[in-house]
């Protein structure tokens, strides 16, 4: 008997859906044990956001610090063949409650020595929240051997618009004039091809996973405009967060104010810095062509855009 965990926290739902894509092929598998661990905060986090809470939430996500959890209320067995780690992108770093999760006993236990996928559901941004993802990997002694990213595809100005308008209403398609944010039902529903492969590999023998499965499916695409973007935006919000957290706890009247003067250096921010640097990324492209190369095969590992 193969055993097989997913861990996941979702808020919207979509997250949930491609989970279950993903897992179909897996389920009702005479010889795979299937188990799901949902990440539940010890106080849940609000959908729709209201707009001031989310932005209080910044510095402890991007700093990683490790909030309360509700226990698991399922049993889980002591170790597992394969373990799925599905997650969303929150301000250029894993969600808080999968940060918090990571840093727990339970996940010490979990992953050591263990295969780990991971698979992300996000707007467009995913590299710097991989990078924390693999350190806490590397600490908790777990082998990453395959990596899943959906994105949504309706553009990266459409969805600046439309991710955040889902997030404060809580409405997909908030205005007629937007178009429906999020990764696409079309991609979601073709993501099972991944469960499939991971069923043929877990199926072929009893060895351990220690080589990716997922090459050739083209589980990533690195979007190399990006990659400097979120370099820079990664390094001024570590900034920002612990300048902000020194401001004062979550609800502070300090940390509020310092929020108003954050969030208008952060709107600034993706106005001018995003679009400059990748005007100059496109520019030099022909002097940097092999260190971009070299940059996208990186960030693609374990599983290749192929």
């Amino acid at each position: 008997m193969r055993k097989v965990l997913v861990i996941h926290y979702s808020q919207t739902g979509q997250l949930n859906r491609l989970v279950a894509s993903v897992c179909a092929p897996l389920q009702h598998q005479a010889d795979i044990q299937l188990d799901f661990l949902a990440i539940q905060p010890a106080t849940p986090y609000p959908f729709p956001w209201p707009f001031v809470r989310f932005f209080t939430i910044f510095p402890e996500t991007v700093l990683q610090i490790p909030q309360p959890l509700q226990p698991p209320t399922t049993a889980l067995a002591e170790r597992y063949d394969l373990i799925i780690l599905a997650y969303q992108v929150w301000f250029l770093a894993p969600s808080l409650p999968v940060s918090s999760f990571l840093q727990s006993p339970l996940a010490q236990q979990l992953f050591a020595d263990t295969p780990v996928v991971t698979l992300i559901g996000c707007r467009n941004m995913w590299l710097m929240a991989q990078e924390k993802v693999k350190q806490h990997l590397q600490r908790l002694q777990a082998r990453l051997v395959d990596n899943i990213a959906l994105v949504d595809k309706c553009g990266s100005a459409a969805s600046f618009l439309a991710t955040p308008m889902w997030m404060f209403t809580g409405k997909q398609q908030a205005r007629r004039w937007l178009p429906k944010a999020g990764i696409s039902e079309q991609d979601i529903a073709a993501a099972s091809r991944f469960g499939e492969r991971m069923k043929q590999r877990l199926q072929a023998d009893d060895t351990a996973i220690t080589a990716s499965m997922l090459q050739g499916l083209q589980a990533v695409t690195i979007n190399e405009k990006l990659i400097a973007s979120e370099r820079v935006g990664n390094h001024s919000f570590s900034i920002w967060a612990r300048l902000l957290r020194k401001l004062g706890p979550e609800h502070s009247r300090r940390r509020k104010a310092g929020l108003i003067v954050y969030v208008c250096f952060l709107l600034t921010l993706i106005v001018t810095v995003v679009p400059v640097t990748a005007l100059a990324k496109k520019v030099l492209a022909p002097l940097t062509k092999k260190r971009i190369a070299a940059q996208k095969n990186y960030f693609a590992a374990p599983s290749g855009e192929s």
